[in-house]
């Protein structure tokens, strides 16, 4: 039976040598309030480290799902490259679609961030609530498109605390800016560069970056990078960029359909260590 017709569902963690997994928190009342699923039924389960298992479900109670491993299978290869976005925390559904579809496209790691002229205040409380919603729609976004692991999410950073935080990054950084002398066409960019096994992006709020903000990220090695002429919503700069970086570089692109192959037989990332890529 391919994993495909089976409901995914995701774990911390899958021992195969406990015979069993409990499946709790949402994914728990989504198994029995929503799908209405119960003993008998056969899932599919998947932990942080993209290792899967095909099970049986043997009881169900409010708190949580115990299921029988039938088959466990090894990790998920990684990702032929790691894409993080930075992107500015933008007004709540724009923000919510942001991570939705950059999850559809595979990107590794969401950070949210402060800038000068982000108009959401997000403390305490409201922020922690947030971030759990952010992350609840990052796994259904996962499920719903056949990924092997959720994107790490992140509480929001102040923008100078998340450039100190990529200053001695040694992965290739970009920073969506089109007001900048000297700025580079994205596809042109990644077209002119070796792979990297990571790329991290920057995309700003509504009313895009300060002058200021922008020139302290070049400092800090983010490439100022431009899409086009076209003046883009937030949102959609923000899908884009890692839309564009996984069509080039990922795998998204023509190459990465017959890489990935090749990569779930030997578990190895068959993009590392080739520079003429």
């Amino acid at each position: 039976m391919s994993d495909r017709s089976l409901r995914r569902f995701f774990v911390k963690k899958i021992d195969p040598d406990s015979g069993m997994c409990k499946v709790s928190g949402p994914e728990a009342r989504h198994i029995q309030r929503v799908l209405r699923m119960g003993e008998g039924h056969r899932l599919l389960l998947v932990d942080e480290d993209g290792r899967k298992a095909l099970g049986r479900i043997v009881s169900v109670n409010p708190q949580e799902v115990s299921v029988l491993l039938e088959e466990v299978f090894p990790s998920a290869p990684a990702p032929l490259i790691e894409v993080v976005l930075c992107q500015a925390v933008l007004k709540s559904q724009r923000m919510d679609w942001v991570i939705q579809k950059t999850t559809e496209l595979g990107v590794c790691r969401i950070v949210p961030f402060f800038s000068e002229r982000t108009v959401v205040d997000l403390t305490g409380a409201r922020s922690a609530n947030k971030v759990r919603r952010w992350r609840e729609i990052a796994r259904m976004a996962t499920t719903q498109s056949g990924g092997d692991r959720p994107p790490e999410l992140d509480p929001p950073h102040s923008f100078a605390d998340l450039l100190a935080r990529y200053r001695d990054e040694t992965a290739l950084k970009g920073i969506l800016w089109e007001k900048m002398g000297g700025r580079r066409n994205l596809k042109a960019f990644l077209r002119s560069a070796a792979p990297p096994p990571r790329f991290i992006g920057m995309v700003g709020p509504e009313g895009g970056f300060s002058r200021r903000e922008a020139e302290e990220a070049v400092a800090c090695g983010f490439v100022p990078l431009g899409i086009g002429s076209r003046i883009l919503r937030a949102e959609t700069a923000g899908m884009l960029f890692v839309g564009i970086v996984q069509v080039e570089w990922g795998d998204l692109g023509d190459e990465a359909d017959s890489q990935v192959d090749e990569a779930g037989r030997d578990g190895k990332n068959p993009w590392r260590g080739r520079p003429d890529a």
